[in-house]
């Protein structure tokens, strides 16, 4: 299986789920169904979760491995990185604008969903022989709901799901950035990272915890502290930056640049969806790091996993849109490497001026078949000199590349 056969793999996955209409009614509708039962805990709770971070509460003999700060920043070193940057950068360039307000929307509703999830996971977390905690949503499904089948299904879920939402796109990143600032090797940085992560994991939650509680707040002071410096050199487009987020969600974006437009409808799909990426509340992965903290009662746990959509998406997620959106960067084009897996090849020869509603029909997922469908190339690409001869248009990142050079 070659590396467009496994995209088109995986497209066909995310079409049926991640870029399905089902999947982000059901995330929300979850985070507001316990956001109105429980009384909009998010809101209520706040204050008390940051007093129990701080440590206000903790009672010595308590069991665990953890504390609450520690359990904070292993959870949120799984949430703040690629998601904060290169997820809010992609929701934006495929939604518009309006993707942010919906990242918002998704976090604030899953600070209630991740309250649920980590106060039942400490719940009915399990004790080893040495002392030593495991926890997580399997738990209490087998525990309480007596589903172990379930448990079995969702514990390989899980472990898919941290390659494709966890280590591959952290590293892509990694790698790809240092490739194109210093010129080092992807495998290298790839090499270099495993054997760092190999050290850090084989000492266990309490290693990687220790590691996390210094490591996650210096990451994130630096990143905020850039962010804000360049939204500050572009003060002047800071307000028409935040009436577009939100004049946007109820018209849609128009095209601008490089961006062809998104509709209401994909704005909405693609800014769920990256705020599931950006923050994970509802995917499950959180309530495993937050299983092993150290607290009396449950709840108390669940309160300062209300936290983590607030700091990761709330904060650095917005901070992150602002920056990209007030330098006007999010819709310009700019020289990129890509492989032919991230393309779409067009019969005939487009631009964006003469064949703009076709493109945006396209890329909004309206292109249903008519006489003004865009037509795949069929056949050879015709190249010389590593220029395409053959009419054809070549399509990525949802508009179309210019002067491609095929190395």
């Amino acid at each position: 299986m070659d590396l467009v056969q496994i995209n088109d793999f995986l497209a066909t996955i995310d079409g049926y789920i991640g870029g399905s209409s089902w999947f982000v009614f059901a995330l929300l509708g979850t985070g507001v169904f316990f956001t109105l039962y429980l009384g909009f805990p998010q809101i209520r709770y706040f204050g008390h979760a940051i007093a129990v971070v701080r440590g206000k509460f903790d009672k010595k003999g308590a069991k665990g491995d953890t504390s609450h700060f520690q359990s904070l920043a292993t959870a949120l070193s799984g949430t703040v990185g690629t998601g904060n940057i290169a997820g809010v950068a992609f929701a934006i360039h495929l939604g518009g604008p309006a993707a942010l307000f919906w990242m918002l929307v998704t976090a604030a509703l899953g600070m209630t969903t991740k309250f649920v999830e980590v106060t039942l996971s400490h719940k009915y977390r399990e004790f080893a022989e040495d002392g030593t905690v495991s926890g997580g949503p399997m738990y209490y499904m087998k525990n309480k709901l007596g589903m172990k089948w379930m448990a079995t299904l969702f514990a390989v879920a899980a472990i898919i799901s941290s390659f494709g939402t966890g280590n591959m796109p952290q590293v892509n990143s990694i790698a790809a950035s240092l490739k194109a600032t210093f010129g080092i090797e992807e495998m290298v940085t790839g090499a270099v990272l495993s054997v760092l992560l190999g050290l850090i994991i084989l000492g266990g939650i309490k290693r990687i915890a220790a590691v996390t509680e210094k490591l996650v707040p210096m990451m994130a002071l630096i990143y905020v502290v850039g962010a804000l410096s360049v939204i500050v050199m572009n003060y002047e487009n800071i307000i028409p930056s935040f009436i577009s987020i939100f004049s946007d969600v109820f018209t849609g974006s128009s095209a601008a640049g490089g961006f062809l437009g998104a509709t209401i409808a994909y704005a909405f799909n693609r800014g769920v969806n990256r705020g599931l990426f950006s923050n994970e509340a509802g995917q499950g992965s959180a309530p495993i790091a937050h299983a092993a903290a150290k607290a009396e009662h449950p709840v108390s746990e669940g309160m300062v996993a209300i936290l983590e959509p607030f700091i990761d998406t709330i904060v650095i997620c917005s901070i992150t849109g602002l920056t990209l959106l007030s330098s006007g960067v999010w819709n310009e084009k700019h020289q990129n490497d890509f492989s032919f897996a991230d393309l779409e090849i067009m019969e005939g020869g487009l631009s964006e001026d003469a064949d703009g509603g076709r493109l945006f029909n396209h890329f909004n997922n309206q292109g249903w078949v008519n006489s003004e469908s865009l037509v795949p190339f069929q056949g050879e690409l015709a190249v010389k000199e590593g220029k395409i001869k053959s009419e054809a248009t070549v399509l990525h990142a949802r508009s179309i590349a210019e002067d491609v050079v095929v190395s």
